[in-house]
């Protein structure tokens, strides 16, 4: 007699149907539009599809995400959370304006290659890159060389073999655009300096400008006043003198 079919029984099609349910829900689909491999974890292939945001449903055990030439503008807070077990990630030739911080929480333990180079980078939040310990490449970004970025750059391993292409594309100081900014730091030059001259110079014209108003003022009161004692001299002037009505008043009485 063969045994009864799980199927073929409520609580064995039920038992089956939770298997897949769980199956499902902890492991997810590759995404749409990208390609997907098995390498001792997966591999999503998303490279030159259109893009315009990191994709939201990504495989759990995704090890390399490649999402190259695309028009991806952001890198929103915790956007590759999920992801534990990435080592890879590629954003490279985009179209990426900012980095949200906190960007990479959740991933900086795992990460070892980032590339965020060929992009529409002007600077970073400082904390973008806390605790990474990924070897990253910055080049052909439009870079703004100011303090944020010099202690930005300080918590990052830069790849080596892209390093001096990380150039001063704007600058505080415009003598150093053009120039490598690891270069420009190595030679002693100090951003941070130049922003807290830039405060103090900010300062000291606010508070010239508030003491040109205050003296302004006093000098203005100063001589409204004394136009007014003048005015008010004149008139004293121009009433009759005690004497001349003392006078007035006894040719008054010797006529009476």
């Amino acid at each position: 007699m063969c045994a009864p079919s799980m199927t073929n029984h409520p609580a064995g099609s039920l038992l089956l149907f939770g298997s897949v349910l769980l199956l499902s829900v902890g492991v997810r689909a590759c995404p749409r539009f990208c390609h997907c491999t098995e390498r001792n974890g997966m591999v999503v292939q998303c490279t030159s599809r259109n893009l315009e945001r990191i994709p939201s449903e990504l495989p759990r055990d995704t090890v390399v995400l490649l999402l190259s030439s695309n028009r991806i503008r952001r890198v929103p807070r915790e956007a590759l959370a999920d992801l534990r077990r990435l080592r890879e990630l590629d954003l490279s030739h985009n179209s990426l304006e900012s980095v949200e911080d906190g960007a990479f929480a959740g991933v900086a333990d795992s990460l070892r290659s980032l590339d965020l180079s060929n992009n529409q980078l002007s600077g970073l939040p400082r904390d973008t890159f806390t605790k990474l310990h990924a070897q990253v490449r910055l080049s052909h970004n439009p870079w703004h060389c100011e303090c944020s970025l010099q202690e930005v750059l300080r918590e990052l391993r830069l790849d080596p073999e892209t390093v001096n292409e990380v150039s001063c594309f704007t600058s505080v100081q415009e003598e150093y655009v053009g120039q490598p900014v690891i270069q420009v730091l190595d030679s002693g030059i100090n951003f941070c300096n130049f922003h807290h001259k830039t405060t103090d110079v900010a300062m000291f014209v606010a508070m010239f400008c508030w003491f040109f108003m205050v003296t302004a003022y006093i000098v203005y009161y100063i001589k409204h006043n004394q136009e007014d004692a003048r005015r008010h001299m004149e008139y004293l002037k121009s009433l009759p003198s005690t004497s001349h009505i003392s006078k007035d008043y006894d040719t008054a009485s010797s006529v009476f």
